[in-house]
């Protein structure tokens, strides 16, 4: 439980693929009931049903889930917690896929294959009814909680930060950081990572007063300017990368080699230990901000393709 004073947040370890710390669930109570922040995947749904009872909620008592982005990881189970009576708050570009996931479930089954089941469960449609958009610094009321929606892309176009009583839940906006750990990765999956965007949204999160940072992977963290600067020079080392090895062209196994030995340079500079390895694996796969990195670079610099 992390506390600021004003307000009290749980963080719910989902246990994702059997590990700790990888993806988190947040929860905020409120005089009518409790709602979510972020409710993780399909697969993760039996061990968030028991976490929530072990705080004395069910399933039925959440009244709203606020997904940052539409992400199977983020939302996946966002239409299970509708048919249980929540409203499902959302992005406007990520809205029309809850409502019909056909097109979302298609693109990630064309990356995780026969794995899908395994890794993200079943990811049921939300009804229109129980759907709530919102517009970049949407300022909304859900009981006697008073929230901030803001627009943040960079990692996903359909991506909010909420504010909250002075939490920040950044979703992936955030990086990925473990806890303990002073070490930040990028998600950077296909098809909207963008670098340039990615930085402009820090610089809204710079502008907004809040004492703890809460990315979804995972917890509280209250060195928000050291969070912050790390994302900066994570993305700055990533476009130096990309600038040297994108241009040679290099058949896809070697590419993976390349990027697998500057993200082992990284870990072994801040110390991270090949436990919190798997973790950070788990929750930020290198293959898929590799195939992001591609998708960006193609379409951003099309003057180095052959």
């Amino acid at each position: 439980m992390i506390a600021n004073g004003k307000r009290k947040v749980f963080t719910l370890d989902l246990m994702f693929q059997g590990l700790p710390g990888a993806i988190a669930s947040y929860l905020i109570p409120h005089q009518k009931g409790a709602l979510l922040v972020e409710c993780g995947p399909g697969s993760t749904i039996p061990v968030l049903q028991a976490q929530l009872l072990d705080l004395g909620f069910t399933a039925t008592q959440i009244t709203d889930v606020l997904v940052t982005h539409i992400h199977l990881d983020h939302a996946g189970a966002a239409g299970w917690f509708a048919e249980h009576g929540a409203r499902i708050h959302v992005h406007p570009i990520g809205a029309p896929h809850m409502v019909n996931p056909e097109k979302l479930l298609s693109s990630a089954t064309r990356i995780y294959g026969d794995q899908m089941g395994t890794l993200w469960g079943e990811f049921l449609p939300v009804p229109e009814s129980q759907l709530v958009v919102h517009e970049d610094q949407d300022q909304f009321k859900i009981n006697d909680l008073n929230i901030q929606a803001v627009e943040t892309p960079g990692h996903a176009s359909h991506h909010f930060v909420y504010l909250l009583d002075g939490f920040c839940f950044c979703g992936d906006i955030g990086g990925v950081r473990m806890i303990d750990a002073r070490h930040i990765r990028l998600p950077m999956p296909p098809p909207e990572f963008h670098p340039g965007e990615w930085r402009l949204s820090l610089e809204k999160l710079r502008q907004s007063a809040f004492t703890h940072l809460l990315p979804t992977h995972f917890g509280a963290f209250t060195d928000i300017d050291w969070h912050l600067d790390a994302i900066e020079r994570a993305l700055d080392e990533v476009e130096d990368w990309m600038a040297v090895f994108m241009p040679q062209n290099l058949p896809g196994e070697k590419l993976k080699a390349e990027f697998l030995r500057w993200e082992a340079a990284r870990s072994r500079v801040d110390q991270i230990e090949a436990d919190c390895q798997d973790v950070y694996q788990t929750a930020n796969p290198v293959e898929i901000s590799l195939l992001g990195i591609q998708r960006y670079w193609k379409k951003f610099h099309p003057e180095n393709q052959n």
